[in-house]
């Protein structure tokens, strides 16, 4: 296939899975890093991260000869699309840290040959394309806006499939470079303003955290007034100006993304003299849930959690990812801890997991469900694995018999529990919580 030679810079999520795909569709693709375990263990088909799809089609393009991995940023010399895709994490503030933007972008000046693209997929505050498009000014280098929207666990549909492929840019020519990278017709382009794109991303994530944040406040009213929050989300999203997604309770949200975007766009908006109240309380509101669950714990338990043995079934911030960057089930741990409680731990995902980050967040990671719910005072639900809801439940009541399940995010099947002789309280549910 004939088209545009690309570059990436980074390859965590976002880069790795740009890289792959558009590999995938015949398109020569370097990928850079500076990290050399990273780009050795790429270069032998080795996956770093966990991500369905991706090992596959690494290991394809690969063995075509359309992917190569490199430590030198010279390897991109030839590239007409470079996408960059470099972490942007928050700084105490809440203001994106773009250190790794700006030191790429400016290796890129030295390199890159004049009328080559730069693509940001990093997160960005708005003006930083066109700050970024200054840097690289004399040399002659158009930097466009292009945000992903991809989601951990289903990235590689999400690459193919997507929803709208933004592109931020007043240069038509850029613009099209970037389109045909992807492999997609001009009717799924949004074509914008830089800093249009830049905020439309922001403003995405924003919006689904204030969906999630209201859903988790509405699942405590229900508790207290009798209601169930399924059949009150269910009627919202039945109605097509709603929509049925993000409308289902949890120990709050996470990820490396809807956290550090929210405190972002936060940022911005108070540097601008915009109070944006809904963003801030929806952040508020993801951060008193941990404290939530503590307490339905400790009225449930019916003592105060110091010594009590608490079982904590899922660690990574969400199912189908070994991600733990700020997960809410971690932030529960972390309080349950901090009440007294020993936290035993269990993800299918563990053996991904750093130990460190569990250290940290006072977990004892134990590799196996039965055992770490053995003797337990209460066991709480934290992320949706599906391998939840096939335990032996009559196993765990002969080992904790005692034990109240909190199940954060409606996930079991109440009635085994019940079956079982455990107590189960759901989110959000009539004798819930």
């Amino acid at each position: 296939m004939s088209g545009p030679l690309v570059g990436v810079v980074g390859v965590g999520y976002v880069g790795l899975t740009t890289a792959v795909c558009v590999a995938d569709h015949g398109l020569h693709t370097v990928a850079v890093d500076i990290d050399p375990g990273r780009v050795r263990k790429l270069s032998t088909g080795i996956a770093v991260i966990d991500e369905p799809q991706l090992p596959k089609l690494l290991r394809d393009g690969l063995a075509r000869g359309l992917l190569t991995f490199s430590e030198d940023f010279g390897a991109l010399a030839d590239r007409d699309v470079v996408f960059v895709c470099v972490p942007t994490p928050s700084t105490d503030g809440g203001r994106a840290d773009l250190g790794a933007v700006e030191s790429v972008i400016d290796r890129l000046g030295g390199v890159l040959r004049r009328g080559a693209v730069v693509a940001l997929k990093s997160t960005v505050p708005v003006g930083t394309t066109s700050a970024m498009a200054g840097r690289l000014r004399d040399s002659d280098i158009r930097v466009v806006s292009a945000p992903e929207f991809l989601r951990e666990g289903r990235a590689v549909h999400d690459f193919r499939h997507p929803d709208r492929l933004v592109i931020g840019t007043h240069d038509d020519t850029a613009a099209r470079l970037v389109q045909r990278s992807y492999g997609l017709g001009p009717e799924q382009v949004l074509r914008m303003s830089p800093e249009s794109a830049e905020l439309a991303k922001y403003a995405s994530n924003a919006f689904l955290a204030v969906k999630l944040s209201y859903t988790n406040s509405l699942a405590a009213l229900c508790a207290r007034v009798g209601a169930d929050i399924d059949d009150v989300t269910g009627c919202m999203g039945a109605d097509r100006r709603i929509g049925p997604e993000f409308l289902r309770p949890g120990p709050g949200w996470g990820g490396s993304c809807l956290p550090k975007d929210t405190a972002a766009l936060v940022h911005t908006a108070r540097r601008h003299g915009v109070a944006f109240a809904e963003v801030e309380a929806a952040r508020q509101t993801n951060t008193a849930q941990a404290q939530r669950i503590v307490t339905a714990v400790r009225q449930m338990v019916g003592r105060p959690l110091s010594g009590c043995r608490v079982t904590a079934f899922g660690l990574t911030f969400k199912a189908a990812t070994s991600d733990t960057r700020d997960s809410p089930a971690l932030a529960a741990c972390r309080e349950l801890s901090e009440a007294g409680a020993l936290v035993m731990g269990f993800d299918p995902q563990l053996p991904r997991i750093d130990p460190a980050v569990l250290q940290e967040s006072r977990v004892t990671a134990v590799d196996d469900p039965y055992r770490a719910a053995k003797a337990a005072e209460a066991i709480v639900v934290l992320t949706e694995w599906p391998q939840f809801r096939d335990l032996d439940w009559r196993v765990i009541a002969r080992d904790a018999p005692l034990a109240v399940v909190l199940d954060a995010r409606n996930t079991l099947d109440p009635a085994l529990v019940e079956t079982a002789g455990l107590i189960y309280l759901g989110n959000g549910v009539p004798q819930g919580f």
